[in-house]
């Protein structure tokens, strides 16, 4: 069977087939291409805005703001948890709901654990501050 393969001379593919399958690529590709008509500037890339002339016909006058443009760039400059309703990735999924699951009483004990002080630990940071501070000045 190896000597078959071997000795088995390719065809050089004729003008006929080499059409046939130019054609058929093309229909493949025709058959998936969309034909965009509505541009519009690249909301998510940083626009540098250049100052006119200051003796200039042409920049002096006012023009209109085109409304749909300033929502555009408005939105791609939101955060994310007011753009989408549900995160995208993986990694946004860490900080996405900001809303405190309890809400906060700073009067109930049993969640705040206030710093208490006796006349130990009263001692204690003002001997600490004074070892720091001899500390610095040596």
């Amino acid at each position: 069977m190896a000597a078959a393969a071997k000795g088995a001379v390719k065809e050089a593919p004729n003008a006929v087939h080499q059409n046939a399958i130019l054609c058929e690529t093309i229909t493949k590709e025709q058959r998936h291409q969309k034909l965009y008509t509505n541009y519009s500037i690249n909301p998510f890339r940083k626009i540098h805005v250049l100052t006119g002339k200051p003796n200039s016909i042409h920049d002096t006058e006012e023009g209109e703001e085109d409304s749909h443009f300033l929502e555009v760039i408005h939105r791609a400059n939101q955060e994310p948890v007011k753009k989408f309703p549900f995160p995208l990735t993986e990694s946004q999924e860490i900080g996405w709901i900001t809303k405190p699951l309890l809400e906060t009483d700073r009067s109930d004990r049993r969640l705040n654990f206030f710093r208490n002080n006796s006349s130990i630990t009263k001692y204690m940071d003002a001997a600490w501050r004074d070892k720091e501070q001899r500390e610095n000045m040596n």
